[in-house]
């Protein structure tokens, strides 16, 4: 089953991660574990508190929804271990329909890679045959290599140099140790010349007679005799690939893990002289293998977007990924897709509002840990009800989850709201990142920040520095205009600080700061609409 990832913005708040989990729990009634619940930046300390108030746990983080390997319906899950003879490699390659096979040891970690390119390097330009060696290998597997029979058992595991007797007899018997193995034709008397230099074994080719004295002789000095169809050239080539896979096997292949963006695995694929990647996780283990028809079909994650929609306050990958449907309550921005969506923008309070609305419209109860989340999410955007964002449908679902949750909304959501605000031992700058809004207003690039603080004291203390770490943040940015509000929940007003060019802050009147807006609590409704048309008129 593909997953569906239910995810809000970048630097999430309470209500962007409340209803991104409260809608991923709906979802799941009709198509359990199908959609999870996703953020793609840092919880805050008010979100924090709530979760663990709750019980709940953090959504699954994303750092980018463009598609990567683990999105690939397969990958070949194929392999073979180090010690396996080359030839039962090929055959594998030759059953799978392959041109790769990678190479791993008794735990699954990736050694290497035999493939066809190798092969052909290893073997077809070979050409000392007479220096064939053979490495450990049981005879029965040898036997079998060579579709040979066993008209004498000997050693059970054979390793040593291996002679084709073309030569004077005297010459290959100066060669030959008793761990070595002789290939020869129809000669008795040099199979009982080669048999008595006490040699492991002898494997006589062409299907020659084998006498009773050479079977005796062999069984008297405990050497294997071996029979086959083959003729000696034959025989070489196939004891070539009894040699273990590690002998041949390539160790330059491109590895890449799980979380690698397609893109630049197609690049690692195309690129490479094996058009094969690897495929691995901890430890080096191998997960798969990957080829250039793995990529045929187009790939896309499938996604629902909460509390947000526009591309500048998306996850990175958005514009790759498969955007199914858009739960919103802020202003409609720049987003387009391929195909239709469902697209809910309402002007309530929070996005929560319009899930829990979802669970009473589908007939299904939320638990007390979902609806308290839900919960959670209304009470954190519209300021425990006191915003001029708070709708008659918000006080509504808030009476209703909560009754479910076992909480008193007003105490409640007073000592979630000063878990936010506790900003003593935070750093400025992290302070202007925590929640931050992106806009394209009138050809500009506008970053609006808001700090929820219990008094103007600190604002006023700390203007210079604020203003110092505001710049920079433009800069960091990119933007043209990067604002900050902080906002005092008890006095109904927001101090303003503004960075941009001195032009642009003159013709909008921001020279003086901080400046003291009266009743402008809501980013999106007290401010940017105004905000907007004085951009408009410059």
């Amino acid at each position: 089953m593909n997953k569906v990832y239910v995810i809000g913005h970048k630097h999430p708040d309470t209500d962007s991660i409340c209803s991104a989990i409260g809608y991923a729990e709906l979802l799941n009634h009709a198509e359990p574990g199908k959609y999870v619940a996703a953020r793609c930046g840092e919880i805050n300390p008010e979100t924090g508190f709530v979760l663990e108030h709750f019980g709940a746990e953090e959504p699954y983080f994303i750092e980018s929804v463009e598609p990567n390997v683990s999105d690939l319906p397969f990958t070949y899950p194929i392999s073979a271990r180090a010690d396996v003879p080359t030839i039962e490699v090929v055959a594998k390659m030759d059953e799978q329909g392959v041109r790769n096979m990678p190479i791993v040891d008794d735990d699954d970690r990736l050694l290497g890679l035999v493939s066809e390119h190798g092969l052909a390097r290893a073997y077809v330009t070979r050409t000392k045959i007479e220096q064939l060696s053979i490495a450990p290998i049981k005879l029965e597997t040898l036997a079998k290599i060579l579709s040979a029979e066993i008209v004498v058992p000997g050693p059970d595991l054979l390793e040593g140099m291996v002679y084709i007797a073309i030569d004077a007899l005297h010459v290959s018997l100066s060669r030959l140790g008793e761990r070595d193995v002789a290939i020869v034709g129809d000669n008795e008397p040099a199979q009982l010349a080669l048999i008595s230099a006490g040699i492991a074994a002898l494997i006589i080719a062409d299907a020659s007679p084998v006498g009773d004295r050479v079977i005796h002789a062999a069984q008297t000095g405990n050497i294997a005799v071996l029979s086959t169809t083959l003729d000696a050239f034959g025989v070489g080539k196939m004891i070539n690939l009894s040699l273990p896979a590690s002998m041949v096997m390539a160790t330059d292949m491109p590895r890449v893990g799980t979380n690698d963006p397609l893109e630049y695995v197609k690049g690692v694929v195309s690129n490479s002289k094996y058009r094969t990647a690897c495929v691995v996780g901890a430890d080096d283990r191998l997960l798969g293998m990957i080829s250039r028809n793995t990529f045929v079909d187009e790939i896309n994650k499938p996604v629902i977007l909460v509390d947000h929609n526009e591309y500048s306050q998306a996850v990175d990958g958005i514009e790759k990924a498969d955007v199914l449907e858009i739960l919103d309550h802020h202003r409609i921005g720049a987003f387009s897709t391929l195909k239709p969506i469902r697209f809910l923008n309402e002007p309530v309070g929070s996005t929560s509002t319009i899930v829990t609305r979802k669970f009473i419209e589908a007939g299904i109860e939320p638990d007390q840990r979902t609806a308290g989340l839900l919960l959670s999410g209304i009470l954190s955007d519209t300021l425990v009800l006191r915003m001029s964002t708070t709708t008659p449908e918000d006080r509504k679902a808030v009476d209703y989850l909560a009754a479910i949750a076992g909480v008193d909304p007003e105490e409640y959501g007073t000592e979630m709201v000063q878990q936010g605000i506790e900003l003593k031992d935070v750093p400025l700058h992290d302070l202007l990142l925590r929640d931050t809004k992106h806009y394209n207003l009138f050809d500009r690039a506008v970053v609006i920040a808001q700090v929820i603080v219990p008094s103007f004291e600190y604002s006023t203390e700390r203007a210079g520095e604020i203003r110092g770490v505001l710049e920079g943040l433009r800069a960091e940015a990119g933007a043209d205009i990067f604002i900050a509000l902080f906002t005092n929940v008890f006095e109904n007003a927001s101090d303003l600080f503004a960075a941009a060019d001195e032009v642009t802050l003159a013709k909008l009147g921001m020279t003086g700061q901080p400046m003291r807006l009266e009743n402008v609590m809501s980013r999106k409704k007290d401010f940017l609409p105004k905000f907007g048309n004085m951009l408009r008129g410059l």
